[in-house]
Parts: C-alpha cells; structure tokens; sequence
C-alpha cells in the first residue's frame, strides 16, 4: 500500500522543485537544519496550529524537537500548542533521548498555559538533555521556557527578555533598543546564553555537535592518549603570571573536541564539553588570564551549574587547578562570595560521577577545596610536579591525601583517561535547577 505524503512532506516537496527560497521563520525549514535529512517525523497535523512537534534523529541518535511559528502571530503559543509542547517534553523524558526547542516566540495567550512546559521541562531536568536554540525573539513565558533547558544557543538575531521594549517604557520609561535589553551580548555576559554564534544555521549546527557528545558518549581508547606532547610548555616560565588556560585545556582533550560554554561570563572560570580518548567529559578550569584564577561568586556558580548539569547527565568531570584562593574585597563579599560560593562546593560533594582532579600551578585556601579536592569526594588528585598543593611540599600532600599521586606532563592525558577508565561508572539523582 502506498503511504500518502504528509503534508509537511508535501510542502518540502513542492518547495524543492519550484525551487522557492523557504521562508527562514518556518518551523520545516529550521527543524530541516537540525535533524538529520530524512529523519522529521511529525507527530502532529499542523492545520490549526503554528508549532511543529517532531521525532527525529541527530547523527543517528533519537531526538524530539518542537519549534515555534515565527510567522504567526510572532511565534505566540496557545493553550493547545503549549500543551503539545508539554507532552513532547514528557516524551522525550519516557524515550530517554535529548530534547531540542527552536524558539521564536512572544509569549503564549493565555500566559499561565506557558506553565504546562515549564512543569514538564522539570520533570525532565537531569534525566534527558535539553536545549534551547534562539534565533529570534523570546519574549515573556517563552524566555523562561529558554531559561529552562539545560544549554542554551543564540544567534545574532536572537532576543530574549521579559518584556519588550513597549512594556519597559510604559511601565518605568525607559528607552531600550530590542538588541540592548535582550540580544546575545547581554546574554553572554550574565550566563543566560551557553553559546553565541553570528547565523542562524551556525546555532543548528553547535546544537548538532552538543547533542551528539551527549548521545555518543563513546568508550576510553587508552591506546589513542599514549601521547608525549607536553602541555605544561603552554604554562609561562613564571608562577606568578597569568595566561590563557584555554589551549592548556584543548591540549589535554582531544583535538578540536572541547566546546566551551558559557565563554563570556565569569572569565575566571572555564566549563564545557569535549572527548578524551573519545569519551565525552566535562572539563572545569581556574583561567588565570583574568583575576589570576581566583574563584568569585559568579565563577563558582558557573562552575556549579555546569558540574551539576554532568552528574545529572552522568557525563564524567576533569577538573583543571591553578587557583590561589577567592578574590576578596568588600564587593566581592557583597556580591555573594560566600552564599553562591558554597554552590560549588555542593556540587562538587553532591557528584556521583568519576571526577579526577589536576593540579598544575597552584591549589590554595579554600578555593582549592571547593575546585574539587580530595576531601569532597574527587576520585582522584593529581599534580604536575612543580605544582604547590596547599602550600605543601609531595610529601606531606600525599600522606595527607590530599594528592593521590605526581604525574608527569606529557603522561597527563593517559593517566586521566586510566583514571576515569577504571573509576566505577555514576549519575547524579538530582534535577538541573539554573542556579
């Protein structure tokens, strides 16, 4: 019998062959980007609705996405759309595949539908991935449904915000522009956009690569780190200097793994994604290029969102140290240094992941503590041989546990990959609340 094309399947169709350019604010050609060809499935009929709801793949992975109609009404959702959306959220969950939400929206009619997704988004935190792409704006109850997810890519064309400009002048006067209340720079800047990118095409694309370190978490291939570069030759010759600890990082991953999120926020700290011995991990790193590494409040809720987000997702945890301390003074204290600060040591005692920790320069005070040491639970501790642990000498670390054993530079990355390798496999029981 033959199958009778749907009429989503129709309209692709019809577009190829007259070769009609599509419009970019239709759910068909943005979901077309970011699921592998061939793979949309939807599992609704859209007459009356502006939504699409998919099943799909992504690098052969199962996936369920949803998008928002930016041509109608500028993306807004009913009652009935958040509900779908709802249930496809609640899907994912039951098929233990990631979740992706192309959002375009300004807001939903009635507001109080919006928390049907939110209360499924929760029901799903910590259980399945879930991304948000921006490439246009999400206003209203669509910016919490961003806030949400897990990770969240804007493009250059992406706005999100409570309320729009209209509403900020009537309600207090003041004049903003569309980009300057809520485009991707503000994001960056205060940690609610995970990735950035120029064009639209570019946010599908960096969500395919997330998706895919999550779905394709791969096994250690130890013989593949039996290298013998030396990345301590990326440190400066003086302990007192700062530097970029970035490449120090892509160094000990593999190459052109490692996908940094969060890059513009809280600089004195770096968190993302990549592969050793094409295993997916998370990598946490003191940057001493700003603040000389030191922990602050915002760094360390950075680095505690991001370590919560791996053991919920039971993605395994390399910590790179080279932190002096916190950063003091009275407006880092009242900026929260000791309530937000605390996040990080929770996270880290709270993880049932494998989490190794290196120590390459320096791991003082209390900052060292909570950049996951040995007394919060760290599988395991080691340490570059000219490194300082608690301003002790090997010794004393060792036999205070502090350090579980020295590893030569150029033997980094095979011994972090023997470590995590051998450590019993572990997930987090715990939601990804946006701290």
């Amino acid at each position: 019998m033959t199958r009778t094309p749907t009429h989503i399947e129709a309209a692709v169709a019809i577009a190829a062959e007259t070769s009609v350019e599509p419009d970019y604010r239709d759910p068909v050609h943005r979901m077309s980007q970011l699921l592998d060809a061939g793979s949309l499935e939807p599992v609704h009929r859209r007459e009356a609705l502006g939504a699409l709801v998919a099943r799909g793949r992504i690098d052969g992975a199962e996936v369920v996405a949803f998008a928002t109609d930016g041509r109608r009404l500028g993306g807004m959702l009913d009652a009935d759309e958040c509900r779908l959306i709802a249930e496809a959220v609640d899907d994912a969950a039951a098929r233990r595949c990631p979740v992706i939400g192309i959002w375009h929206s300004v807001g939903t009619l009635p507001a109080e539908s919006a928390g049907d997704i939110y209360a499924a988004m929760v029901r799903a935190s910590g259980t399945v991935p879930q991304l948000a792409v921006v490439p246009g704006p999400a206003a209203g109850a669509a910016a919490f449904g961003v806030a949400l997810a897990d990770v969240v890519i804007m493009s250059a064309a992406g706005r999100l915000y409570t309320a729009g400009p209209d509403e900020v002048r009537a309600v207090n006067g003041e004049e903003a522009d569309p980009a300057t209340l809520g485009g991707p720079e503000v994001h960056a800047r205060c940690g609610a956009a995970h990735v950035v990118t120029e064009f639209e095409a570019d946010t599908y694309r960096r969500a395919r690569e997330l998706v895919t370190l999550f779905t394709r978490p791969g096994l250690y291939d130890l013989e593949s780190l039996r290298t013998h570069r030396d990345p301590s030759a990326l440190l400066p010759a003086s302990a007192e200097r700062g530097y970029d600890v970035r490449p120090l990082v892509a160094e000990l991953v593999d190459r052109d793994s490692f996908v940094e999120l969060q890059a513009r926020w809280a600089p004195n700290i770096v968190a993302g994604l990549g592969r050793l011995g094409r295993r997916t991990v998370g990598v946490v790193a003191n940057n001493p290029e700003h603040g000389g590494g030191r922990l602050d409040a915002a760094a360390a809720e950075k680095a505690a969102r991001f370590v919560r987000m791996c053991d919920a997702l039971g993605v395994p945890l390399v910590s790179v140290v080279d932190v002096p301390g916190h950063l003091p003074g009275p407006a880092r204290e009242a900026a929260g240094a000791v309530r937000r600060g605390a996040k990080l040591l929770h996270a880290f005692a709270e993880a049932a992941v494998p989490r190794i920790t290196l120590i390459t320069r320096q791991a003082h005070g209390s900052a060292a503590i909570a950049m996951n040491s040995r007394s919060l639970g760290a599988t395991a501790v080691v340490a570059w041989p000219d490194a300082t642990p608690a301003a002790e000498n090997y010794g004393e670390a060792v036999r205070s546990g502090a350090v579980d054993e020295v590893v030569e530079p150029a033997d980094t990355r095979r011994r972090l990959g023997e470590l995590l390798a051998a450590a019993p496999a572990g997930r987090g029981r715990h939601t990804n609340i946006p701290l």
